[in-house]
């Protein structure tokens, strides 16, 4: 069964920067179109960033210009620099789509989730 696992979030100062990662077991991350969601309390779970496995990238409005999103075999990575307090909240990483999307029903495999907190 195909898992995902996400690593890197903490907590930071608004500006400051973190990298978050996304490992799967059962298959290589080249062929999948993979996306980063995140969802803070109270509110709905909203799209960060996708990418496909041409390397196709879509990102939200709110993030462009401030977060990366890069994947090569073994991991999705999604690069956060200057980040505000509105940032905050859980990132989870999801796996497969069938075009770059930022709705969560396009995607099929979900990770637990890992904390990003902007003070």
């Amino acid at each position: 069964q195909v898992q995902l696992v996400e690593s890197g979030g903490g907590s930071v100062q608004a500006g400051g920067s973190l990298t978050l990662s996304c490992v799967a077991s059962g298959w290589s991350m080249k062929t999948q179109c993979m996306g980063w969601f995140r969802q803070a309390p109270g509110k709905e779970r909203e799209g960060v960033g996708a990418i496909d496995s041409d390397g196709q990238i879509v990102y939200a409005d709110s993030v462009k210009g401030r977060f990366t999103l890069s994947k090569d075999n073994t991991k999705v990575t999604l690069d956060l620099d200057k980040l505000r307090p509105e940032d905050s909240g859980m990132y989870y990483c999801a796996a497969g789509c069938w075009a770059p999307a930022l709705t969560p029903r396009a995607f099929t495999v979900w990770g637990q989730g890992t904390q990003v907190t902007v003070s």
